[in-house]
C-alpha cells in the first residue's frame, strides 16, 4: 500500500508561538446542515485551493472551521459534521504545506481534537475553554479538564488556542478580561490566547489586547477578528500573531471567496 503523503509539520508538534499570520478557511455549509448546497467534492476543492493560496502568499498557518453551518450546535456537533470536516482537513493538511488548525463551531473541542488526531492537524481553536458565556446557542461552559485529558490520550502534539471573552458572547463567570486571560492560560492550560472583537470581522479593541498581554506576557497572543491591511501593524506591535479571514475576502464579506488583491495587499502591509 502506498504511503499517504502529508505536508508541512503534520503529525509533529509545532511551535505555535512562532505563527504570525494565520489565515481562515471558512467552509460552506456542510452536508446535513440547514444551508447545505455544495457537494463534498466542491467543498474540498475550495478549501484546498484557499489554503494553498494563503500559504503561497506567505501565511504561516491556516484554520479550517465550519463557518457555514449556522445555526450551530452549542458543544456537540453531529457525526456527519465530524466526518465531513475530517475529510476536508485531511486534504488541506496533505496539500497546504503549512500547519493547519481546526475549529468546530460552536464549541466542540473534543471533536476538534479527534479530527486533529486523525488528520495530523497541528492545533485546535476552542471558543470557550474556561468559564461560562451567554451566546446565541445558550450558555456555554468551558470543559478544560475534559479537553486536556483527551488531548493527552489521543493527540499530545496538538496545541490549544483558546479565546478570551470570545466574540458573539457575553462573559458570565469572569467579566474582567485580564483575569479571564490569566485563568484561561494558567488554570485551563491554553497554549495560545485569542482576543477578538464583538463579532466576526469586527475590530478588536487594542486596549483589551494590551490588558491581556500585560496579564499573561509569556503566553502567545493572537488577534481573532477585524484585522485589516491598514491596522495589522498596530496589532502586531502588541500581539504575537493575527487570525485573518473577512479582510481577505471579495467585498470584505466573510462568506465570499478569497480576493487575490486583498491577500497580496495584506501580506505586503505586514512585510
Amino acid at each position: 500500500m502506498a504511503k499517504l503523503k502529508r505536508s508541512g509539520t503534520a503529525g509533529g508538534k509545532v511551535n505555535i508561538g512562532r505563527l504570525r499570520l494565520i489565515g481562515m478557511v471558512h467552509l460552506p455549509a456542510l452536508p446535513g446542515t440547514a444551508g447545505s448546497k455544495l457537494s463534498m467534492a466542491a467543498i474540498i476543492d475550495r478549501a484546498v485551493e484557499e489554503a494553498k493560496q494563503l500559504a503561497k502568499a506567505g501565511f504561516d498557518a491556516v484554520i479550517v472551521e465550519n463557518f457555514g453551518d449556522a445555526p450551530f450546535a452549542a458543544d456537540r456537533v453531529p457525526e456527519e459534521t465530524i466526518a465531513a470536516m475530517s475529510v476536508v482537513i485531511d486534504n488541506v493538511v496533505r496539500s497546504s504545506g503549512v500547519p493547519v488548525g481546526v475549529n468546530v463551531l460552536r464549541n466542540d473541542a473534543l471533536a476538534a481534537l479527534a479530527i486533529a488526531a486523525t488528520t495530523g492537524a497541528a492545533f485546535i481553536r476552542v471558543n470557550v475553554l474556561s468559564g461560562a458565556y451567554a451566546t446565541d446557542q445558550g450558555v456555554i461552559t468551558g470543559r478544560a479538564n475534559d479537553v486536556l485529558r483527551k488531548r493527552a490520550a489521543i493527540a499530545p502534539h496538538v496545541a490549544i488556542a483558546a479565546d478570551v471573552h470570545v466574540k458573539h458572547a457575553t462573559p458570565i463567570s469572569q467579566p474582567d478580561i485580564a483575569l479571564a486571560a490569566d485563568e484561561t492560560a494558567h488554570r485551563a492550560g491554553a497554549d495560545v490566547l485569542i482576543v477578538s472583537g464583538t463579532g466576526t470581522g469586527k475590530a478588536t479593541d487594542l486596549e483589551a489586547v494590551r490588558r491581556v498581554k500585560e496579564a499573561v506576557p509569556k503566553t502567545p497572543l493572537w488577534i481573532g477578528s477585524g484585522v485589516t491591511a491598514e491596522t495589522v501593524g498596530d496589532y502586531l506591535e502588541i500581539a504575537d500573531g493575527v487570525i485573518v479571514g473577512t479582510a481577505l475576502k471579495r467585498g470584505g464579506r466573510t462568506t465570499a471567496e478569497l480576493d487575490e488583491k486583498r491577500v497580496r495587499d495584506f501580506t505586503r502591509a505586514v512585510s
